[in-house]
């Protein structure tokens, strides 16, 4: 018996260190999308997302994407508003936009937490980004999702 425990524990073990098969990330593509309660146009809209928001894919039905987003929300949306555009999110209040890839440059401004950008480039844990209204900057990997 004590030879099945140990076998049974290791397999829980390697099956821990396995990775887990990751998910698509996706990114609104429209002005705005309805984020809805299920995959129908008539369903309830639960909230409105704006262009760049990344989402991370849970499934697909027909036309529409089950998706959970940064702050693990989730809800559907249709599929001819979302794209692969490479997007990031802001974490946290008061991020700062610079004006090059490190904290010797000028900042530009501070972002707000939930505010999406389009990634442009990366150098070193900089991400070069920009907003649906056209500003740019840099913005530290550890500051977005």
């Amino acid at each position: 018996m004590r030879a099945v425990r140990f076998l049974f524990a290791g397999f829980l073990l390697l099956g821990a260190a396995l990775p887990l098969a990751a998910a698509e990330r996706m990114a609104v593509s429209a002005a705005e999308a309805n984020v809805r309660a299920e995959p129908k146009p008539t369903a309830d809209v639960l909230w409105k997302i704006e262009k760049y928001h990344p989402i991370e894919v849970l499934e697909t039905s027909g036309v529409w994407v089950r998706f959970r987003d940064y702050e693990g929300d989730t809800g559907w949306v249709h599929k001819s508003l979302v794209d692969k555009t490479p997007t990031v999110i802001t974490r946290q209040n008061g991020c700062q936009l610079r004006s090059g890839p490190g904290t010797e440059h000028a900042v530009l401004g501070r972002v707000d937490k939930g505010v999406p950008f389009k990634v442009l480039r990366r150098e070193g844990r900089w991400i070069q980004v920009e907003h649906a209204d056209g500003d740019r900057g840099w913005i530290h990997d550890s500051l977005v999702w």
